[in-house]
């Protein structure tokens, strides 16, 4: 027994309440180690006058990844509390105990030793990880405000720039894009099948992405005014689509009055301790190898974004009225916060307490690009941005670096991170503003497109569809992948459209199978490209083949003769997707 690679800690996404008083306990082991691992659990004010000790159950195997496995448990402690170790047996029949102290094989312990076990004292209802329902049943749609639609030109900036969605589009252009092209868009919205908007921010700022806020209070007036967006947001409502709206509290723009205030006032300023100053005068310098240096901390290497002092009480309390705000004023569904990963802890846990107590079932999603388990406890973001999770995708299917079995463990190692409540409400995009667009990445290949899609919305996780990308939009790193979206007719791929349209409107349908199913592979072969695997919840099953190869496989074969609910091609980034 590989007794190094056996692992577990509780209080974490390796023991945790789940839902309705159950409890999940996972445990991890070297792939292929153990023939059986079980639970030994009970209450631990009862251990010998119920003598559980003497009752082993078993664990479920979930998962595995190339060097690991790993099982899970779901129990119901009666009364609330629990003590639990684990029993393991080996390939050769050999039995050993994973306990608090650690293991022990079988004879050189006393299972009636009560400090053996794991304790959890008492399982707190509000301590659970918990997710809004309707995400797992959403799919979304982020847009770019600038570049969806121009509903008002009356409200175009100085200087913009004919709607061409061919153009290449510079980092400083406007082409007019507003809030009330999307208001104009819903028909489509609705028709496409997305029941999620995620809009990049719209409040006022000076440039084309308003990632740099002048007024958190304010819609920018290039985009509208709050009564339009109240209106955006009931008629949304009104069609079952939830409102997602873009946080960023990091960073805040050059042009707002509070570093004006810095910039003019210098230490005298009321506001210098909202940013993370060293030295007065704040002043940016550039080296000729275009390294940029500052006297004050900024968002990369933006001397144009100066940092907030999330820390400051001033500060903090400023920003948490800004997220209860829009809650209770305009009725959104949910907050996007911008580099999440850059702010302090303390503030996220308030932001959510601000959250929850302004609206309930209130969706909190933070861009994180890295693993992101201490944002995902419960009490701070509800899911991220998953782009790590996708990126393992992306980086088979698309960039060739990882074979398919790297993938999978890569997957299943990912997942293993989280609480299922995270993995079941994740923001799974394939490409968003801050990337290449999707079609760019698959070499302008739509039937490797279609492919990539079809498999990250089989994922776990809430699907997200870049704007545009449904009628063949294309472009490359920012700011090519901030396009304007094709409106007229000849510039659509209406094929496309339509699968982007019947893909949406599987995964509605599927929503539950693709949350809550147990996932069981049953053909994995690197050298063919073939990949077929079955979801399971309940009675329903779909079974689904992927085939990155030339050839076919029997099973791809005896599918073809199922009653098919997505069909793609069979040969080279051909999938089958079918409920039996």
């Amino acid at each position: 027994m590989n007794s190094a690679a056996c692992y577990h800690r509780p209080e974490s996404e390796m023991a945790y309440l789940y839902d309705d008083g159950h409890l999940h306990i996972r445990f991890q082991s070297a792939k292929d180690d153990l023939q059986k691992v079980e639970v030994i659990w009970g209450d631990p004010y009862r251990l010998l006058s119920e003598r559980w000790y003497l009752n082993a159950q078993p664990m479920a195997q979930t998962a595995s990844s190339l060097d690991k496995d790993f099982y899970q448990i779901a129990i119901q402690p009666p009364l609330k509390r629990l003590a639990y170790l684990f029993k393991l047996t080996d390939t050769q029949g050999q039995v050993a105990y994973y306990t608090e102290h650690g293991i022990f094989a079988e004879g050189d312990l006393s299972l009636q030793i009560e400090n053996l076990y794991f304790r959890l004292p008492f399982l707190h209802d509000r301590d659970a990880f918990k997710a809004p329902q309707w995400v797992k049943e959403t799919v979304w749609y982020q847009i770019f405000p600038e570049r969806f639609a121009n509903g008002n030109p009356a409200n175009d900036p100085e200087g913009t720039l004919t709607w061409d969605s061919q153009r290449k589009p510079g980092y400083k252009d406007f082409f007019g894009g507003d809030l009330q092209g999307i208001m104009d868009k819903l028909d489509y919205l609705s028709d496409l099948g997305v029941n999620g908007l995620y809009l990049c921010p719209i409040f006022k700022a000076s440039s084309n992405h308003k990632y740099d806020t002048i007024d958190y209070f304010d819609i920018d007036p290039a985009f509208g005014d709050k009564k339009l967006l109240k209106q955006l947001i009931t008629a949304c409502h009104q069609r079952g689509i939830k409102v997602m709206l873009d946080a960023v509290f990091n960073h805040i723009g050059e042009e707002s009055p509070q570093w004006q205030d810095v910039l003019e006032k210098g230490e005298e300023s009321r506001y210098k301790d909202w940013f993370h100053i060293e030295q007065f005068p704040p002043q940016v310098t550039r080296s000729k190898r275009g390294h940029v240096r500052a006297t004050y901390h900024m968002f990369a290497q933006s001397g144009n974004l100066p940092k907030l002092n999330t820390a400051n009480p001033e500060v903090k309390a400023y920003l948490l009225e800004v997220a209860k705000y829009w809650i209770e004023v305009f009725d959104i569904d949910a907050w996007r916060l911008d580099v999440a990963n850059e702010i302090d802890h303390a503030f996220w846990k308030d932001f959510r307490k601000v959250c929850d107590a302004a609206k309930k079932d209130f969706y909190i999603v933070g861009e994180i690009w890295h693993s992101a388990q201490k944002w995902l406890e419960g009490d701070e973001c509800h899911a991220v941005m998953n782009y790590a999770y996708t990126d393992s995708i992306l980086s088979h299917y698309l960039y060739h670096q990882i074979g398919l079995n790297r993938m999978l463990s890569q997957l299943a190692e990912h997942q293993q991170l989280y609480r299922e409540q995270a993995n079941q409400v994740m923001f799974n995009l394939p490409a968003s503003h801050d990337t290449p667009r999707l079609l760019h990445l698959c070499g302008n290949n739509k039937e490797l497109l279609k492919f990539v899609l079809t498999f990250i919305f089989l994922q776990q996780g809430s699907p997200a569809v870049y704007y545009g990308d449904e009628v063949g939009l294309t472009g490359g790193a920012d700011p090519d992948c901030r396009r304007c979206m094709a409106w007229l007719p000849e510039n659509q791929d209406l094929e496309l459209l339509a699968f982007y349209k019947a893909l949406i409107a599987f995964r509605k349908s599927y929503a539950d199978v693709i949350s809550f199913g147990k996932r069981s592979f049953e053909l994995v072969d690197e050298e063919k490209g073939l990949l077929s695997f079955v979801i399971q919840h309940g009675d329903e099953r779909l079974s689904c083949i992927f085939n990155e190869g030339k050839t076919h496989d029997i099973a791809a074969e005896h599918a073809i003769m199922r009653q098919n609910y997505i069909n793609g091609k069979l040969e080279k980034h051909g999938f089958l997707i079918y409920q039996n």
